[in-house]
């Protein structure tokens, strides 16, 4: 059994329905087996889900109490520059609060980060020493 892999990635959100008209204001497609108490997005490899918060930490058996930056962003990484422009302006038309325009960075790509409306980042970037696959995976070496 190989366990280190990534499945899934829950967000706790304040207001699921709100949650899902972004995220599909976005382009994420919704699964069918989604429904008024958690909603499931079609992702490549992994599936990105929306949960409400406090029944999130409930289930994990945690204090709610988290506020600002929870250490944690998720990316999207685009083959270019222009891409990762485009990417951050259609998340701002859709609702997400910019939180640093796409710049150049120290390590020498393109990122830019943005929060959707429960404050979960997300960063938009062109990594130009990664390659992405047909469907915008990335290829890591071995």
């Amino acid at each position: 059994m190989n366990a280190a892999r990534l499945s899934m990635i829950t967000l706790g959100v304040a207001d699921i329905a709100e949650s899902k008209a972004f995220y599909e204001k976005l382009g994420w497609r919704a699964s069918s087996s989604s429904n008024d108490s958690v909603v499931f997005f079609h992702s490549g490899t992994a599936v990105l889900g929306l949960y409400d918060r406090q029944a999130l930490a409930d289930d994990a058996t945690v204090a709610n109490d988290g506020a600002g930056f929870d250490g944690v962003a998720m990316a999207m990484n685009f083959a270019s520059e222009a891409d990762v422009d485009a990417a951050f302006a259609h998340a701002v038309e859709c609702g997400a609060s910019a939180v640093k325009a796409p710049q150049k960075v120290f390590w020498g790509g393109y990122s830019g980060y943005f929060a959707d409306p429960d404050g979960h980042l997300w960063e938009v970037a062109h990594n130009p020493f990664v390659e992405l696959d047909e469907q915008g995976r990335m290829q890591l070496p071995d």
